[in-house]
Parts: structure tokens; C-alpha cells; sequence
């Protein structure tokens, strides 16, 4: 039982590491794509994160909001 536990628990704490490693590839990668000029409704369809995140973490790099789309008609 032990030894069963011990082997989750190094699983665990490895997965954990790969997500935070995946996590912060993907952020490099969503801050990467706006600053090349990729809209952020594209770089948010296209990421893990939601609109709101990327807007922070884009302010926090100093990147400039996006210009206003066009104004779609009803």
C-alpha cells in the first residue's frame, strides 16, 4: 500500500511539473502571437486562456491594447 501511494505521489508531482511547463510554454507562446500582431480573439480561440487573462498578462508586458474592431451591424 505504501509503495503504491509513494508511486502516485512521484506521478503526481511529475505531471504537475509538465503542466506548469506546458502552462508557461503556452504563455510564452499567446504573448509571442500578440505581439506579432495576432488578434487576441484569435490568440484566445487558439490558447488555453480566456480573454480576460490574456489582457492581463499583456498589460503586465507591455503590450498595447488591441485596436477596436469594426462595429458589426445587427
Amino acid at each position: 500500500m505504501r509503495s503504491e501511494l509513494a508511486a502516485a505521489t512521484r506521478r503526481y508531482r511529475k505531471t504537475e511539473a509538465d503542466h506548469e511547463e506546458a502552462r508557461r510554454g503556452a504563455i510564452s507562446a499567446s504573448l509571442a502571437a500578440l505581439r506579432a500582431g495576432v488578434g487576441p480573439a484569435e490568440v484566445e480561440r487558439l490558447s488555453p486562456f480566456t480573454g480576460a487573462y490574456l489582457r492581463k498578462l499583456a498589460r503586465e508586458e507591455g503590450i498595447p491594447p488591441a485596436a477596436p474592431g469594426p462595429k458589426r451591424s445587427a
